[in-house]
């Protein structure tokens, strides 16, 4: 088997207005949302940990939006708001979720980053980092035993997972079997508080791609054009039968690992850093520079983020939470587990 080297991908990338300005909203509404829930949180009103994906927003919402909603699969992780949204999460599920609705995806029953929607092709996120890539090989296999060609199947994961030992035997697996995975690795520079450099020795996690096989890519994660140019060459490479694709994207976490955590292990000199930039600011940048909006317009569109995230938590608080005297507890991925069938699978 011949080994794909790494790809750099980190020139400038032609987009269309349109496409980009799509994703500037997904990243800005994404944005609001988790502005919304720290807030929520340090009120007391959001029981559980939270974790934002602030500065990730470009990578996550560019692989959401090259997939096919209805149609592929898409596991994201804690950090992934804005491809969750892009790929099709309504704010309103996002909210009862964190407020712990029993109008939910999960139904008030899981912890609040723990949700996800099986049967629309998203499945719920497993805090044992790695593991979700074999669910979503798992996915895939069985579409194929099924006759179903066509179908990508996306999973995201920080730096930090790629060390663990189910991140590799998913990747092997998915090699073997020539998989279209698509592999989003989120290199936000730090594992908690574990700076990459004690995490892999590598120059780019993007050169592991060679033994396993698999392509390589690496992109400026703060680079929303560099980010939908590359997810769309691979996942339509994955698509074709093109096998695996790993995609490792760099940026920095703008926060801490969660709400309780004030990041002050992050040098300076490693927050001035040009990979470090926040990317909701250089799309902005990007968007003015090219006279693809106008000042004007930015606050027009932040102002529709802002109604409609706090009219999802109005909602959200309105509504109840789980009655444990009358739940079943019975699981919610299967139709025949589903309370008696009573749920559409």
């Amino acid at each position: 088997m011949s080994h794909p080297a790494s790809i750099p991908c980190c020139a400038p990338v032609a987009v269309t207005a349109e496409r980009f300005t799509t994703g500037f909203r997904w990243m800005l509404l994404s944005r609001t949302v988790e502005e919304k829930i720290a807030a929520l949180y340090h009120a007391g009103k959001i029981v559980g940990g939270v974790y934002l994906g602030k500065g990730q927003e470009a990578f996550s919402a560019a692989l959401a939006m090259s997939l096919q909603p209805g149609h592929d699969i898409y596991s994201p992780l804690i950090r992934d708001q804005a491809g969750r949204m892009a790929f099709g999460e309504p704010v309103l599920d996002a909210l009862r979720t964190y407020l712990g609705s029993a109008l939910g995806p999960m139904r008030g029953r899981d912890g609040n980053i723990h949700r996800g929607t099986p049967t629309s092709g998203v499945p719920a996120m497993i805090s044992h980092l790695g593991s979700t890539i074999s669910v979503v090989l798992g996915m895939l296999m069985a579409r194929r035993f099924r006759g179903e060609n066509g179908i990508v199947g996306a999973a995201t994961i920080g730096e930090g997972g790629t060390s663990t030992g189910a991140f590799h035997v998913a990747l092997n697996m998915a090699a073997v079997e020539k998989l279209p995975l698509v592999l989003a690795v989120a290199n936000n520079q730090f594992a908690y508080s574990t700076p990459a450099a004690r995490q892999f020795a590598c120059e780019n996690l993007a050169d592991r791609a060679k033994g396993y096989g698999v392509a390589g890519y690496t992109v400026d994660g703060t680079d929303l054009a560099a980010c939908l140019a590359v997810f769309d060459e691979t996942v339509t490479r994955a698509r074709a039968g093109g096998g695996p694709q790993l995609v490792v994207g760099k940026m920095l976490r703008l926060c801490g690992h969660g709400e309780h955590d004030d990041a002050s292990y992050i040098p300076v000199d490693v927050r001035a850093r040009a990979e470090s930039r926040d990317c909701l600011d250089a799309a902005r940048l990007t968007m003015l520079e090219n006279g693809w909006t106008t000042p004007r317009e930015l606050e027009t569109m932040e102002a529709e983020s802002y109604e409609t995230v706090q009219d999802a938590v109005s909602r959200a608080q309105r509504e109840p939470v789980p009655d444990a005297s009358r739940e079943t507890w019975a699981a919610l991925s299967s139709h025949w587990l589903i309370e008696g069938g009573r749920h559409q699978a």
